[in-house]
């Protein structure tokens, strides 16, 4: 078994670690000395629960446990499901001390999260992320939320966790289109920072969705840095932060547009970062051999690089015109001047959108 990888984000007294391992949902090592009550409430989903829960309860005793186990799916990331938390924990009389654990991937994550944020005003919560997407993004940041039918994560709140345990034996048993789906993520903190990363996603993007254990550890720790650096800057997205949001206003309109589930949120961010760079390549500021690495990366880790048909230009706008980052009116962009070089802006001819959601939509 390889070494177990440990990071921290640091945010003054709420700073909390990262560990990144083979096996560590059963070991109470790494659950135990982040729970600073007795009672311990996991959330999971119907399709998580079944594999991992009778591993992770047992590193749990000692302690006063109930669980609750939600339908699986970005459709069911909304309030009236999140009520199912409260209702688990009311029905447990679970006091402002206990703690919520997260076993699942962004949406368990994002809800349990939420509910932690919102229950009694504010209680603890341990991420257990399952899924590569959420081991190298949605875990980490205390962005948590629900959707809603006009707009993606619209209803949220900041939250950080105790902790991030992110077991990398979960991958073996991840569907190959989630596995891709993640790679979106990976490829993101590559373009948006650090171009030697994107580089190496270059030459190991085989090996990783080969499921190579040393590859994948070395991408999760990767993008969790490039993450945890980000959200000790910016913790509430006042500036830096939006830089994760690389493709992701374009993506939120295709989940939001195609119906909650329909596409998985790592297809529509890749779909998205395919829209950003060719947006930026019509502004002059990434070349045509840098926008075609791009479509190739996305293409090797067997992601869309182009949005369904079913959405036209006209659609698109309505949906981005809800997105979080507008301000003032106006619609902000993650864009990139490079590769490694993203920017948030406003400062874009409308004409220069309106032929990239031509270029890309039916109309």
């Amino acid at each position: 078994m390889s070494a177990v990888r440990n990071l921290q984000v640091d945010l003054d007294e709420r700073t909390y670690p990262i560990h990144i391992g083979e096996n560590l949902i059963g070991d109470p090592r790494y659950l135990v000395p982040h729970v600073r009550g007795t009672q311990v409430m996991v959330v999971s989903n119907e399709t998580v629960a079944p594999l991992y829960l009778d591993r992770l309860m047992p590193a749990l005793e000692g302690f006063q446990t109930a669980s609750v186990v939600l339908h699986d799916g970005e459709q069911y990331k909304k309030p009236d499901i999140l009520d199912q938390i409260y209702t688990a924990l009311l029905d447990a009389r679970f006091d402002r001390s206990c703690t919520l654990i997260a076993c699942g991937g962004g949406v368990v994550g994002d809800m349990t999260g939420f509910a932690a944020a919102t229950y009694q005003r504010g209680v603890d919560f341990i991420q257990v992320p399952t899924t590569l997407l959420a081991q190298v993004d949605s875990s980490v940041g205390g962005k948590t939320g629900v959707n809603h039918p006009l707009g993606k994560n619209m209803i949220g709140a900041f939250h950080q966790p105790r902790a991030v345990i992110a077991d990398t034996t979960t991958l073996d048993t991840l569907p190959n289109r989630e596995l891709s789906a993640g790679m979106a993520e990976v490829i993101k903190y590559g373009l948006i920072n650090d171009p030697d990363f994107f580089s190496w996603l270059e030459q190991h993007l085989p090996a990783l969705m080969a499921r190579d254990k040393v590859s994948l550890a070395e991408a999760i720790e990767r993008s969790c840095a490039g993450k945890a650096a980000i959200v000790a800057a910016d913790e509430r997205e006042a500036g830096q932060r939006a830089l994760l949001n690389l493709g992701h206003t374009f993506g939120h309109a295709i989940e939001t547009g195609m119906g909650y589930g329909q596409w998985l949120h790592g297809e529509a961010v890749g779909a998205g970062m395919a829209m950003a760079a060719e947006m930026s390549h019509r502004l002059g500021w990434l070349d045509e051999h840098e926008r075609k690495r791009i479509d190739r990366v996305l293409e090797q880790a067997g992601l869309p690089n182009h949005p369904p048909q079913a959405l036209s230009s006209a659609r698109f706008r309505e949906l981005m015109s809800v997105d979080k980052k507008v301000l003032g009116g106006r619609l902000r962009l993650v864009l990139l001047k490079g590769i490694g070089g993203a920017l948030v802006t406003a400062d874009f001819p409308p004409e220069v959108l309106d032929a990239t959601l031509s270029s890309f939509a039916r109309d």
